[in-house]
């Protein structure tokens, strides 16, 4: 009997290593989406998010809460807002 851990050995050992290596080089890793979303309002402000992304719930009555839940069901808009930051984040 050895004293191994069976899920860091074999394909599912390979499988984590791969992924964890794949997460070291994306700079979202760890970022929360409220946090993406409360630092961009801290930077741009909601009108000016509004223009960029130009989605209803920047544009009309928004709120964090109510961003969130539209950008954890959208993923095209949520990759818009990722991709945003980042842009803001290089400056």
């Amino acid at each position: 009997m050895t004293n191994e851990d069976p899920g860091k050995s074999g394909l599912a050992g390979r499988i984590s290593k791969l992924a964890n290596s794949e997460q070291r080089n994306n700079p979202l890793h760890g970022v929360r989406l409220d946090a993406i979303l409360e630092e961009l309002v801290a930077k741009l402000g909601w009108e000016e998010l509004g223009k960029k992304i130009n989605i209803r719930c920047f544009n009309y009555d928004p709120s964090i809460k109510s961003s969130l839940a539209f950008l954890r069901k959208t993923p095209w808009a949520r990759e818009k807002v990722e991709q945003l930051y980042l842009r803001v984040i290089k400056k």
